[in-house]
């Protein structure tokens, strides 16, 4: 893969291969008075600030190597004539129908799942408050199963059963673990029942459903990102797209509530409203990529605490962990495709062993 990757350098030439590296930076200059303005405004460091530039450059540096690199090689050249429309159709249909839907959702999806582990370890602050900890991606498994198995659904209604699966587990949760308000522990002791119940169930479902349902539900178990194209990543894209925006929006109540309850109601914040709404954010964004891809695990629970260590913050910070997930997720997926090729293993197989 790296005389690959020399080769393709060699063929385009350093020159051009510098200027696209650079690209995101010279794209970051019309918002330098931006991002001066939200650091001296919000308080960003300047650490932090490098950390998300440096994440951004690193994604979109592994999305180019993802679409020169495969069965059929490509270099430079040849992917931006096939994204301009100027390649041959064969070359058009492999970089912007095959690879190019694979490598946006994988951002798209790790995003979705590092965002939504920083919401419930924020709120929880536990850095075991993770939606595949918890239970609620479990939930969402849940009720995607049940579209599978029971109703022989489509996609349209295991996305359906995945979001609803997802908010009742969470709802379970809450109002089990309620006790004159929310304790973070108390939450993560119920979530893991919920969750163990929740497994049992599944395996009954799969062991009662017909041979193809359970062949089916055991391949979507597993977590995978093969077969992706445009029109499965349209309902995901739409609910992460909002949930995410919402979760941004209410970004200084999330640090508010890391502070506890009490200093959030002193400082005139909702504590109780604002931990249900980000929840329901938060297992929105779980439920989409469970609905799309099925239940990947430990990116949500490993991309808050890698971005915060990077960081050097005390706090987990929404941006940092959606584009630490969004690395993660590309890098398991390229590995999975190619460390036994021909063979394509399921992406969670490989986010099991971050």
């Amino acid at each position: 893969m790296l005389n690959n990757a020399i080769q393709a350098i060699e063929q385009v030439g350093i020159e051009k291969v510098f200027l696209l590296l650079m690209a995101p930076m010279v794209l970051l200059l019309p918002f330098g008075p931006l991002v001066k303005w939200q650091r001296d405004q919000v308080g960003m460091p300047l650490r932090l600030l490098l950390v998300n530039i440096s994440l951004v450059a690193l994604c979109l540096a592994m999305a180019v190597a993802a679409l020169c690199y495969g069965t059929l090689q490509l270099s430079l050249e040849q992917v931006f004539a096939a994204l301009s429309g100027e390649a041959p159709k064969n070359l058009v249909t492999v970089v912007t129908q095959w690879r190019l839907p694979r490598i946006a959702m994988a951002l798209l999806l790790g995003g979705a799942l590092g965002m939504s582990g920083a919401i419930f370890q924020s709120i929880i602050r536990n850095p075991l408050g993770s939606p595949d900890v918890i239970g609620f991606n479990m939930g969402a498994y849940t009720g995607a199963l049940i579209a599978i198995t029971l109703f022989n659904g489509g996609y349209y209604y295991i996305a359906g059963g995945a979001l609803a699966g997802g908010i009742l587990a969470a709802l379970a949760i809450y109002l089990l673990a309620w006790r004159q308000g929310i304790a973070g522990f108390r939450l993560i002791i119920v979530g893991i029942a919920i969750s163990a119940v929740l497994v049992s169930t599944n395996t009954w479902l799969i062991i009662t459903a017909s041979l193809e349902r359970a062949m089916d539900a055991a391949m979507w178990q597993a977590g995978s990102l093969n077969g992706m194209t445009w029109q499965k990543a349209q309902p995901a894209t739409a609910f992460i797209v909002l949930a995410a925006a919402a979760a941004l929006l209410m970004g200084k109540r999330l640090q508010l509530l890391e502070m506890g309850d009490d200093t959030a109601r002193a400082l005139g914040v909702n504590a109780e409203g604002s931990r249900l709404w980000l929840m329901l954010f938060g297992v929105t964004l779980t439920a989409a990529v469970t609905a799309t891809a099925g239940p990947i695990s430990f990116i949500a629970l490993a991309a808050p605490q890698i971005a915060r260590r990077l960081a050097g913050q005390s706090s987990v910070t929404l941006t940092s962990s959606a584009l630490m997930g969004a690395a993660l997720l590309l890098s398991a997926d390229v590995v999975s495709q190619h460390l036994f090729a021909p063979i394509q293993l399921p992406v969670g197989v490989v986010t099991v062993c971050i």
